[in-house]
């Protein structure tokens, strides 16, 4: 697995590695246990976790309304990267006023994430300028909206 540059197949077996030795309470590197604590929070991919054939093969379509359970624990590590080395800078303090806003540190990432989401979507199109100002400056105004929201 290339660290920098993972497969789609890399990232899958890394959740469901975590997974795995989670439940078998067996030693975990410092980001399984990251996600290992994101998988404990989401039950519900719980089946496909632990079935790694399935998860490497599995396709999710935005078109038929399916969500990607990879990309979505992918976003709560990110998420929490962010975080952790206030990159961009100011994120930790929005999304601490998030999750004192929204009651749940949990509710307040998949907010969050929306905004990542949403960032990234636009970059890609091109509505947003291509450089990391821009898009960083779009993320932090999203959070700063929610987290200041009625």
């Amino acid at each position: 697995m290339s660290l920098f540059n993972p497969s789609r197949e890399d990232v899958r077996r890394f959740f469901c590695e975590a997974r795995r030795k989670s439940c078998e309470q067996l030693p975990l590197t410092p980001l399984e246990s990251i996600a290992a604590r994101w998988i404990d929070a989401h039950p519900e991919y719980h089946a496909l976790l632990d079935d790694p054939e399935r998860a490497t093969t599995e396709d999710y379509s935005p078109e038929r309304g399916e969500s990607n359970p990879f990309l979505h624990l992918a976003m709560h590590l990110a998420l929490e990267e962010q975080t952790g080395i206030d990159q961009p800078p100011g994120i930790r303090t929005l999304l601490e006023q998030l999750a004192a806003r929204r009651g749940d540190a949990h509710d307040a990432a998949h907010e969050a994430m929306e905004c990542l989401g949403r960032v990234i979507c636009e970059a890609q199109r091109g509505t947003l300028p291509a450089d990391s100002a821009a898009i960083n400056a779009a993320y932090l105004e999203c959070l700063q909206r929610r987290s200041t929201a009625a």
